[in-house]
């Protein structure tokens, strides 16, 4: 059986308890630090004039060329790291410098209420087959 397909989660929900360790991720944010010889990389992403940092382990995706500042999207699996708690073990690390993160967002959003729509529907069509 295949695993889930990664979901997208902003940076904020990371930190926040919403994600859980063992599950697949796409997350997007501002490359603010680099560390080769620890393999992790610091992404930062602002939300409610808040600033909020994911780690990022990036020993499967090394070697490659950082550019502080730029875009990045991560897809990889959460891990509770004891230094540093909740961490991405990045399997796909790209820059998007370019991107619109506010649109970015939005899409994010409409994905997110379009599955959660046809969820419900699923389970009204479920729950309407199943009575008497």
């Amino acid at each position: 059986m295949l695993p889930a397909a990664a979901v997208f989660h902003f940076p904020w929900e990371v930190n926040s308890g919403a994600v859980k360790e063992g599950e697949s991720v796409r997350i997007f944010g501002r490359l603010a630090c680099y560390q080769p010889e620890e393999s992790r990389a610091t992404l930062s992403a602002q939300h409610a004039s808040k600033d909020h940092n994911v780690v990022v382990h990036t020993l499967f995706v090394e070697p490659f060329d950082p550019i502080i500042g730029a875009q990045y999207v991560v897809l990889g699996e959460m891990e509770n790291a004891e230094d540093v708690g909740m961490m991405v073990r990045a399997r796909v690390l790209n820059c998007v410098d370019g991107v619109n993160i506010a649109l970015l967002q939005k899409a994010i959003n409409e994905q997110r209420s379009f599955f959660k729509e046809r969820e419900q529907k699923q389970s009204e069509a479920a729950q309407t087959a199943h009575a008497p």
